[in-house]
Order: structure tokens, then C-alpha cells, then sequence
């Protein structure tokens, strides 16, 4: 592996350049080692695994075959592991902004000047940029008890949890600190949740505290202590409204998310998804995409089917690269 985080401008010469550094772009950079590219990947955050290693590393992940349950981060280690016999050069901290067509390939140009000269490209952004919806009683809390996301456990141990939303991370998250927490207390503003039925029967078989049909309307510092830490919220239920200890709040209001610079490449775009065709090309060319961020008839958003997606991509880009070269290469378990 080769890293080249925040090195100096430069210019990267490879086959395949992967734009995102997630589940499926990892697999995607093993994939195209494997059909004996030379391979870069660019990504905008600082470590390798995306949103995966941003948001929730510690989450158990159900829907990846082989594997009944697997952390976030155990899943990356993994795929970092695989992806190493591609020997990529990772490209981290950097946002892919331009890209220009030649006659044999694109040329793509980072943010920090770097440039990239590629045969293919292949973007595996996921959600694209994020930034999460802020909790509107939160302002000048956050990094003070106030959190978005759970990236580890430990921080929670013994101390009074609320957390706010009512979508899968929220439930994912209560099941995961309940038995860290001294207590935990989900508010969500309705009464009906979006999270997975039964992450929710799971919540509500447990000792987690639903309130619904709620809102969090104050965060403050524990009384006697006005400028020390998050001691306890207020919420409004109703007329009611009540006071709870709380030394942690984690907002899980979802996110906005965009994808940047990609779209002023001239990529077809349908809301904010990347349209391809069943060989994962987009309407541009050599520019492929795989995983959550195209958009398909019958498209279903999960981690497995990104890595098919990925293997799909890599393989028609290969002709792409090559047009003598073929689309199925054989097994992997075939040997050399």
C-alpha cells in the first residue's frame, strides 16, 4: 500500500482510479488488482472506510455474506487487507474535483492540485459528501455531551444517554449502548419509527426509555454548575414538558448529503444518485460507478450488493481500458 495523505502536489499515473475509499471502493481496488491494474483511490476524509469508519465502526453489520455479524471496523480491516494485494496508492484527504477526457483515458485533478491520468474511473462515493441535521436546542453543545455519531462506546459507559430520531442509526445506536449506559432514552417526534422492524422490537424489548411524539427543547449543564457539562435536557411532550438527567446526547437526525464536485462533471444524475446501465457505465466515458450511489432499475442500497456492483464495474472497464481483453476473467479461486 501506498498512502500519500496531505503529500505535496504531484501528478499519479495508474489504470484505475477508484473516487471513494468506502466498503465498495476498497473492494473495487482489490477487484482491479486482481485484473491486474494498477490502482489509486481518492477520498475526501482521512482514513480508509468511508462512512462505515466515520459514522459507525462499532455497529454490527447483518447483511454481508459470510458473515452473521461483523463490527464496521473489523469489515474494513478486512477489506483494507484484501485490497493490499493490489498494492493501491491511496490518495486521503483530498476531493476529486475536475475530470477531462483524452484520447486513452481521463485525466482527473484533486484538490490540492494533485492530478490523476487514468485509464477508468470508477466512483464509489457512497452518499457523497455528508453533514449531519443539526439539533436545533443543540447550538454550542457539540463536542460538549452533544454528539452526531457514535464512533465508539466507550465514552457512554455509566452516564445517562438521550438520543434523538427515529431511523435505524438511532435504534442501532440505543441497542449498542444499552448495555454500556447507565440509561438510555430514545426520543423521536413521532410515533411511528423508520428504523428496521426488528432493531425496533429489539429496543423495545429492552431496558431503553422510548418517548415519542416528543422533542428535545433544552440541553443545559447540571443545576449549581451552569458552566460545566451537559447535565440534563428538556422535553417537551405535548403541553408537558420534563426534565431528565443527561450527561450525553447523540442527534441522529439523519443527514444532508450532496455529491459535490462530480456533478459539474457532466455525469447524468437522478436526485442525487449516479445513473448507470446494468455494466455499471455512466453516460460518460470510461466513468463507471458502483455501490450506494448509482441509481438502476431495481436498485437496492446494501453493502453486498455494492461489492457485485464494484466486480461488475471493474470488468467492463477493463474492456474499456483494453478492448482486447475480456469481460469475465475466470474465478478467483481459480488460481494464476
Amino acid at each position: 500500500m501506498t498512502s500519500r495523505t496531505g503529500a505535496d502536489p504531484e501528478h499519479v499515473e495508474c489504470d484505475v482510479l477508484v473516487v471513494g475509499a468506502g466498503p465498495t471502493g476498497l473492494f473495487a481496488a482489490y477487484y482491479a488488482g486482481f485484473r491486474g491494474h494498477r490502482v489509486a483511490v481518492v477520498d475526501s476524509l482521512p482514513e480508509l472506510g468511508g462512512q462505515v469508519t466515520a459514522m459507525y465502526p462499532e455497529k454490527l453489520i447483518l447483511d454481508v455474506a459470510g458473515f452473521p455479524a461483523v463490527k464496521g471496523r473489523d469489515l474494513v480491516a478486512g477489506l483494507v487487507e484484501q485490497a493490499a494485494s493490489a498494492d493501491p496508492t491511496y490518495l486521503l484527504g483530498r476531493t476529486a474535483l475536475s475530470l477531462d477526457h483524452g484520447d486513452d483515458g481521463v485525466r482527473v485533478g484533486l484538490d490540492d492540485g494533485t492530478t490523476v491520468s487514468a485509464g477508468a474511473v470508477l466512483v464509489t462515493a457512497g452518499i457523497g459528501r455528508f453533514t449531519p441535521r443539526p439539533l436545533p436546542a443543540g447550538e454550542g453543545w457539540l463536542g460538549r455531551g452533544l454528539e452526531f455519531f457514535v464512533p465508539r462506546f466507550e465514552p457512554y459507559a455509566d452516564k445517562d444517554v438521550v438520543i434523538v430520531g427515529g431511523g435505524d442509526s438511532a435504534f442501532d445506536w440505543a441497542v449498542h449502548l444499552e448495555p454500556v449506559a447507565r440509561s438510555v432514552t430514545l426520543v423521536h417526534r413521532r410515533g411511528q419509527f423508520r428504523a428496521h422492524e426488528r432493531t425496533v422490537a429489539q429496543v423495545r424489548a429492552s431496558s431503553v426509555r422510548l418517548v415519542t411524539e416528543a422533542e428535545v427543547v433544552a440541553l443545559r449543564a447540571a443545576p449549581g454548575d451552569p458552566d460545566g457539562p451537559l447535565g440534563e435536557v428538556e422535553l417537551r411532550q405535548g403541553e408537558e414538558t420534563t426534565v431528565l438527567p443527561c450527561q450525553a446526547v447523540v442527534a441522529a437526525l439523519g443527514f444532508v448529503a450532496d455529491l459535490g464536485p462530480i456533478q459539474q462533471w457532466g455525469i447524468e444524475v437522478d436526485k442525487r444518485h449516479v445513473v448507470v446501465d446494468p455494466s455499471m457505465r455512466t453516460n460518460l466515458p470510461r466513468v463507471f460507478a458502483a455501490g450506494d450511489i448509482t441509481e438502476h432499475p431495481g436498485k437496492v442500497r446494501l453493502i453486498a450488493v455494492g461489492f457485485g456492483e464494484a466486480a461488475t464495474a471493474v470488468n467492463n472497464a477493463t474492456v474499456a481500458i483494453d478492448p482486447g481483453a475480456k469481460v469475465f476473467p475466470g474465478h478467483s479461486s481459480e488460481g494464476s
